[in-house]
């Protein structure tokens, strides 16, 4: 088992989503993620080399945020005999619970060179509001 270690771990985030990552059994088709937090907002990153935009799904739901990424390769062989097959197609996604305090209604997503960036915004503290005693 491969159990997966973050640094600067923020109690936010989901325990359970770690737990779950650690028992996933095929490491090489596990979208890999780092999370940065900021004053105002996160930063996720996903590696998905070979991805295009278009194979790419973004969702918020109930603070879950999912990437999910799909392709497919034509394996098609004209001449000769294929001894191995390593490059992956087919689909596979991440589901995060975001933190209370992420505004999930603001989230700017770009890719480029395989790299799926997401920022989020942080909601805006509210200060203490002073009531008067009648």
């Amino acid at each position: 088992m491969n159990l997966l270690r973050t640094r600067n771990y923020s109690p936010a985030w989901s325990l359970f989503d770690e737990l779950w990552n650690g028992f996933e059994s095929d490491n090489s088709r596990r979208m890999a993620l780092d999370i940065i937090e900021k004053d105002n907002g996160f930063i996720i990153k996903a590696d998905l080399p070979g991805y295009k935009k278009e194979d790419v799904k973004i969702s918020v739901k109930n603070n879950q945020l999912t990437i999910s990424a799909s392709k497919t390769e034509e394996k098609k062989v004209d001449e000769g005999t294929v001894h191995r097959e390593e490059r992956y197609s087919g689909s596979y996604s991440r589901t995060l619970t975001l933190p209370n305090s992420c505004l999930n209604s603001d989230i700017k997503a770009k890719l480029d060179n395989g790299v799926l960036t997401l920022d989020i915004k942080k909601k805006e503290i509210e200060p203490a509001k002073q009531i008067t005693i009648d």
